[in-house]
């Protein structure tokens, strides 16, 4: 092994490390990755930012780009509200929701169709009798399953599909995926609606309030009052007595040691962790208060939660930094946040994706200050931009994807074609739209594409195929794609997909190489694998989301995912080998 090798090897090792940690923004680490990169020698500096002009980065930005424009279009809703005045069974809701997710997650980037569902599975569960926690997990994998069936439905496809390209001139065509995503997208949806309800039944409480999620734990900051309950006991009563969880008590400006000694007192500040709703109770009994809010009598005054999206310029920030709030008078009440480590007061708590913020303050204010951060609410909408009633921006895209599907265009340059059509009819302001694009996910890509391609010119890919080889008969392609689909579907649970399809693709190529195969099964192989990721909440944003906003714990996607996960793997294996072998 030389130094090149051991030291890219070193080096992906530890971004895949923090990359799985999520203290540190995904962009700021793929930058320092590529930099590193470059002052190890890994690549010339004219391939730092090699990665900005490639097809794949430039067909992900159009197609965040039209998302923008195909959300205001709300087909996707009229067509559930027509679904919802059938009154079907929850199952045949249930699944029809999955499978228009899955659906439209074939014509864009997971995250984006995830994006477009999230708002319309939060109005079933608010006007019928399915709970969140039977909605939100399946329209998450349904819009992974989807993204396996088009070239464009995640950045996966789209990597292996260039590498292709650069070493043999021809990539793969649009719906070539579609041979193994689309079993495995169907066999996903069908199993998934069938499983979650039995996973998350309904509680009492959730049928006397639909769509409420009732053991959602969040953090906050309460005063408490004169003649409180909590008075002359100790913090550690504070669990067993009143459901929650002390983290620091505060009195005056220091914090008071949690010794045996220590009790609480009148005025005092309790920092502590318990369920959503039960801070409301606590309140209404007396025991814990909330500062008023001075607008709190005002016709304009709404209470509402917000979750940190992966795009939002909240994330890294502190609770007393977040000035795009106090500015406008709105009070921060409460955060239900997904790292387990509470340090300090609550104003010193980190935001990360997936947290949600409880908000309260002007109707307007909490507007504009969410558009402006970039953070989705997750009660009623308060989006100012206009939906539209045009169906011409779908016509446009259906346009763009047959150009793509058929060979006529380019990708990349069918759908600047289609943003430019979307510009001129005046359906989207380019200024605006880019300023609003997901660039976490962009930056982390362009990045990390000259990481990918040092793996194979390095002789690192060929190093590691050859050890794999060694103990793996490669002889049979059959062993060799199920290697490399293993492989795939085992990193990328806990690391983004494209960072995984970067990784493994040049040793795809290197292992198809050794056994005298055709590396395009292997491919496949990578590409499906890399967004099989059912197991953990972290591997994909969608996943992470989906976490916070249900209240799921972790070992919820294993129970719901572990099945799914292994039905994948033989589907999936199963077809390509019958059509790429």
């Amino acid at each position: 092994m030389t130094f090149e090798q051991a030291s890219l090897l070193i080096l992906l090792g530890l971004m895949l490390a923090l990359f799985c940690l999520d203290r540190f923004r995904i962009e700021v680490v793929s930058i320092a990755g590529v930099l590193a990169g470059y002052i190890l020698g890994l690549y010339p500096a004219e391939g730092v930012f090699s990665g900005l002009a490639s097809p794949v980065v430039i067909t992900v930005i159009e197609i965040l780009l039209i998302v923008q424009v195909l959300a205001r279009v709300q087909l996707f809703g009229a067509l559930v509200d027509r679904l919802l005045a059938a009154d079907p069974p929850s199952f045949v809701t249930i699944g029809a929701l999955s499978g228009l997710t899955a659906f439209i997650s074939i014509f864009m980037n997971n995250i984006g169709a995830y994006a477009i569902a999230l708002p319309v599975a939060l109005r079933i569960a608010d006007v019928t009798a399915i709970p969140r926690r039977q909605l939100l997990i399946p329209i998450s994998f349904s819009a992974l399953l989807g993204g396996l069936v088009s070239l464009i439905g995640t950045p996966a496809n789209l990597l292996v599909s260039d590498a292709l390209f650069r070493a043999t001139g021809r990539g793969f065509h649009f719906f070539d995926f579609a041979y193994v995503g689309s079993p495995v997208a169907v066999v996903g949806v069908i199993l998934i609606a069938a499983i979650v309800p039995r996973l998350f039944p309904k509680s009492g409480e959730e049928d006397a309030a639909p769509g409420l999620v009732m053991d959602r734990q969040m953090i906050a900051e309460r005063r408490v009052p004169h003649g409180s309950p909590l008075i002359g006991h100790g913090l550690a009563d504070c669990r067993r007595a009143f459901g929650i969880q002390p983290h620091a008590l505060i009195r005056g400006s220091r914090f008071v040691s949690p010794g045996k000694g220590a009790v609480i007192e009148a005025g005092d500040i309790l920092l502590a962790e318990g369920p959503d709703v039960l801070f409301d109770r606590l309140s209404a009994k007396g025991v814990l208060m909330l500062e008023s809010h001075s607008g709190a009598y005002g016709s304009d005054f709404v209470r509402s939660e917000a979750v940190v999206m992966p795009q939002s310029t909240l994330i890294g920030s502190h609770i007393e930094s977040l000035d795009v709030f106090r500015s406008r008078g709105i009070a921060i009440t409460g955060l239900s946040m997904r790292s387990p480590r509470i340090e300090g007061r609550f104003d010193d708590l980190a935001l990360s994706i997936g947290d949600i913020l409880k908000l309260e303050g002007p109707k307007h204010a909490i507007a504009q200050a969410l558009e402006e951060c970039e953070c989705l609410p997750l009660a009623a909408s308060h989006d100012h931009t206009p939906p539209l009633r045009s169906f011409w921006p779908i016509l446009l895209f259906a346009g763009g994807v047959l150009a793509a599907a058929t060979g006529l265009l380019r990708p990349e340059i069918a759908f600047a074609g289609v943003i430019l059509a979307m510009a001129l009819l005046d359906f989207i302001n380019l200024r605006a739209a880019i300023a609003d694009l997901n660039w976490p996910i962009v930056i982390m890509l362009a990045a990390m594409i000259p990481l990918g391609t040092a793996v194979a010119t390095s002789g690192t890919a060929e190093m590691l195929a050859g050890g794999l080889g060694a103990v793996v008969p490669i002889a049979q392609p059959v062993f060799g794609v199920a290697l490399i689909l293993f492989l795939a579907m085992a990193i990328t649970p806990f690391v983004n997909n494209a960072t995984v399809a970067i990784v493994l693709t040049p040793i795809a190529f290197e292992l198809a190489a050794k056994a005298g195969h055709s590396a395009n099964a292997y491919l496949i192989a990578v590409a499906a694998g890399a967004s099989l990721d059912f197991i953990t909440p972290f591997g994909h944003h969608n996943n992470t989301l989906t976490m916070s906003i249900g209240s799921y714990r972790f070992i919820d996607f294993l129970r719901a995912g572990w099945l799914l996960t292994i039905v994948s793997f033989g589907v999936a294996l199963a077809m390509i080998g019958s059509f790429w072998i």
